[in-house]
């Protein structure tokens, strides 16, 4: 339980780590983006005085500089307009051939100065001009690329997360797997070699009470070797009568309950035909059971309630236990969680694994509150 706990700590600090590179990123991008919108605004000041002097000026003032300044500028979008509004010139924008060329230019420059993009050019007698200008293509470029190399990165670590959990997961059913199987192979020689002992036992005293007991036990013990056979493998579903199971799984966790526990079984009258692959639905429902006995300190009510629909078979089996607080409400299911103090907390994640991977069902918890018991939800198609 450390071990998870630290884990998940570590996660979370990754999480906030990635977090704020990323916010530091996007603040760098920013500050960047700018200070180069500073100094293209900059630029256009000095481009609209140029226009200005060029002009302003006679034909014996020399405009050599104010030309240069003018045809400078090859990046940033620039539309000069008049005080009447009429556009005197424009300059790097591509208008299609097919447009017609003032009706853009006037969208465009509307555009821009709704944008606060437009610097005034004092004009003495021919009034106030203006400069109406936009980003470059590099400055929109550089406003976008940050959020792009952060969809990038973030597609990354999606597709890498996937891939690391998907390894994590096929590891985890190779060892399911493999316990599994060794567990049933190990379980096989001694139940042999008692089922021959209890034959033996049984012939030599017919009439001993114990006998028939111990051979329960002992076809118990076939019971769950092959269970754990079953999840070793894709176990084949069948065609079972899922009241039958559930009466089974409850008269056998019943004879070795508290006393003080009881159980009510709301169940059909008729036979409920569910495919399925019994012992291990059998196994769910003893496993959901046993836990309800500790939640209740083995003294209190399970209720087991039955019902279909047209195309799925609804178990719930509730408790009148402490129950589950909200935060670990979603962590029940997880390898290794328990809350008691013996135990490997894997009977509610086996139980998932059962009902979701073997049988395409669902399982959850659908309703608890502390000191108030706790309702598991079963759904199996039909």
């Amino acid at each position: 339980m450390k071990f998870f706990g630290n884990f998940r700590g570590i996660k979370y600090l990754l999480i906030v780590v990635a977090a704020l590179i990323a916010a530091a990123s996007l603040l760098v991008s920013n500050a960047l983006v700018n200070d180069l919108k500073s100094e293209e605004e900059s630029k256009m000041k000095i481009w609209a005085s140029a226009m200005s002097s060029l002009i302003s000026a006679d034909v014996n003032t020399d405009v050599a500089l104010e030309q240069e300044i003018i045809t400078g500028n090859s990046t940033i979008p620039v539309i000069f307009i008049d005080d009447k509004g009429s556009i005197i010139s424009y300059n790097n924008l591509d208008i299609p051939a097919e447009n017609d060329t003032l009706s853009v230019l006037m969208n465009r420059a509307a555009g821009m100065r709704s944008a606060g993009k437009v610097i005034p050019v004092p004009m003495g007698e021919l009034g106030e001009y203006s400069a109406c200008y936009d980003d470059s293509e590099i400055l929109v470029q550089l406003s976008y690329y940050p959020y792009v190399q952060l969809a990038v990165v973030l597609l990354f670590f999606v597709v890498c997360f996937v891939a690391i959990v998907s390894s994590k997961r096929a590891e985890q059913n190779r060892v399911w797997v493999g316990l599994s199987k060794e567990t049933a192979h190990q379980l096989g020689t001694p139940i042999s070699s008692l089922m021959a002992w209890s034959t033996v036992l049984r012939d030599k005293y017919p009439d001993d009470e114990l006998i028939p007991e111990m051979e329960r036990d002992v076809t118990r013990l076939q019971r769950v070797a092959e269970r754990f056979s079953k999840i070793g493998s894709m176990p084949e579903p069948a065609f079972e009568d899922l009241i039958a199971v559930i009466e089974g799984a409850v008269e056998y966790v019943k004879r070795r309950s508290p006393a003080k526990v009881e159980y009510r079984l709301e169940l059909p009258r008729r036979p409920l035909l569910v495919r399925m692959n019994a012992p291990l639905i059998e196994w769910v429902i003893e496993n959901l059971c046993k836990n309800a006995i500790d939640a209740m300190d083995g003294k209190g009510c399970i209720t087991i309630t039955v019902s279909q629909n047209s195309d799925k078979a609804f178990i719930e089996v509730a408790d009148t236990g402490k129950g589950i607080s909200k935060s670990n409400r979603k962590r029940v299911f997880e390898p290794g969680y328990t809350t008691k103090k013996r135990g490997w907390g894997l009977g509610l994640s086996l139980a998932k694994r059962i009902m979701e991977e073997y049988h395409k069902g669902r399982i959850f918890v659908k309703k608890t509150q502390s000191g108030c018991g706790a309702t598991f939800r079963l759904e199996l198609k039909k």
